[in-house]
Protein backbone atom coordinates (compact mmCIF):
# COMPACT_ATOMS: atom_id res chain seq x y z
CA UNK A 1 0.00 0.00 0.00
CA UNK A 2 1.04 3.43 -0.94
CA UNK A 3 0.12 6.67 0.30
CA UNK A 4 1.08 10.47 0.05
CA UNK A 5 1.17 13.33 2.05
CA UNK A 6 1.96 12.84 5.56
CA UNK A 7 2.91 15.36 7.96
CA UNK A 8 1.24 17.71 10.45
CA UNK A 9 -3.09 18.66 10.48
CA UNK A 10 -3.39 21.66 8.21
CA UNK A 11 -6.63 23.61 7.40
CA UNK A 12 -6.86 23.14 3.47
CA UNK A 13 -7.82 25.47 0.81
CA UNK A 14 -11.25 25.89 0.01
CA UNK A 15 -10.72 25.19 -3.48
CA UNK A 16 -8.57 21.64 -2.71
CA UNK A 17 -9.28 18.94 -3.81
CA UNK A 18 -8.31 15.53 -3.30
CA UNK A 19 -9.00 11.91 -4.24
CA UNK A 20 -8.29 8.65 -2.47
CA UNK A 21 -8.06 5.78 -5.43
CA UNK A 22 -8.01 2.53 -4.74
CA UNK A 23 -7.40 -1.15 -6.71
CA UNK A 24 -9.59 -3.60 -5.68
CA UNK A 25 -10.15 -7.34 -5.55
CA UNK A 26 -13.04 -8.46 -8.00
CA UNK A 27 -15.59 -8.15 -4.43
CA UNK A 28 -18.97 -6.29 -4.90
CA UNK A 29 -18.41 -5.12 -1.30
CA UNK A 30 -14.73 -3.26 -1.76
CA UNK A 31 -16.49 0.03 -2.65
CA UNK A 32 -18.92 0.40 0.03
CA UNK A 33 -16.23 -0.69 2.48
CA UNK A 34 -14.15 2.18 1.58
CA UNK A 35 -17.28 4.55 1.50
CA UNK A 36 -18.03 3.61 5.12
CA UNK A 37 -14.37 5.04 6.18
CA UNK A 38 -16.00 8.23 5.04
CA UNK A 39 -19.80 7.87 6.74
CA UNK A 40 -17.67 7.06 9.93
CA UNK A 41 -16.57 10.50 9.80
CA UNK A 42 -20.15 11.98 8.28
CA UNK A 43 -18.17 13.28 4.91
CA UNK A 44 -20.01 12.79 1.84
CA UNK A 45 -17.85 12.60 -1.18
CA UNK A 46 -18.56 15.32 -4.19
CA UNK A 47 -17.74 12.41 -6.47
CA UNK A 48 -17.41 8.71 -6.50
CA UNK A 49 -16.33 6.86 -9.40
CA UNK A 50 -14.96 2.91 -9.51
CA UNK A 51 -14.71 1.19 -12.91
CA UNK A 52 -13.87 -2.29 -13.58
CA UNK A 53 -9.81 -2.50 -15.24
CA UNK A 54 -9.41 -6.38 -15.82
CA UNK A 55 -11.26 -7.65 -13.42
CA UNK A 56 -10.32 -4.91 -10.97
CA UNK A 57 -12.11 -2.32 -9.59
CA UNK A 58 -10.45 1.23 -9.59
CA UNK A 59 -12.06 2.96 -6.99
CA UNK A 60 -11.82 6.92 -7.25
CA UNK A 61 -13.52 9.32 -4.31
CA UNK A 62 -13.27 12.96 -4.57
CA UNK A 63 -13.75 14.69 -1.68
CA UNK A 64 -13.24 18.83 -0.94
CA UNK A 65 -12.26 20.90 1.83
CA UNK A 66 -10.80 18.18 3.46
CA UNK A 67 -6.67 18.18 4.98
CA UNK A 68 -4.28 16.02 3.72
CA UNK A 69 -3.42 14.58 7.21
CA UNK A 70 -7.10 13.49 7.31
CA UNK A 71 -7.11 11.83 4.07
CA UNK A 72 -3.96 10.02 4.38
CA UNK A 73 -5.33 8.41 8.17
CA UNK A 74 -8.30 7.13 5.22
CA UNK A 75 -5.98 6.09 2.85
CA UNK A 76 -4.27 3.66 5.07
CA UNK A 77 -7.66 2.69 6.58
CA UNK A 78 -9.17 1.69 3.18
CA UNK A 79 -5.28 -0.19 2.59
CA UNK A 80 -6.61 -2.20 5.42
CA UNK A 81 -9.76 -3.27 3.80
CA UNK A 82 -9.17 -6.76 3.02
CA UNK A 83 -10.19 -6.79 -0.96
CA UNK A 84 -8.05 -3.67 -1.61
CA UNK A 85 -4.88 -4.36 -3.27
CA UNK A 86 -3.30 -0.58 -3.09
CA UNK A 87 -4.65 2.81 -1.80
CA UNK A 88 -3.07 5.91 -2.07
CA UNK A 89 -4.27 9.73 -2.70
CA UNK A 90 -3.81 12.54 -4.92
CA UNK A 91 -4.52 16.27 -5.72
CA UNK A 92 -7.37 15.95 -8.36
Amino acid sequence: MSTEGSGPEESCPTSQRLCLRALAEADPGALIRVLQLFQQLNVVPSRVTAEAMADRPQIEIHVAHFSEARLSLITAKAGQVPSILSARWVRA
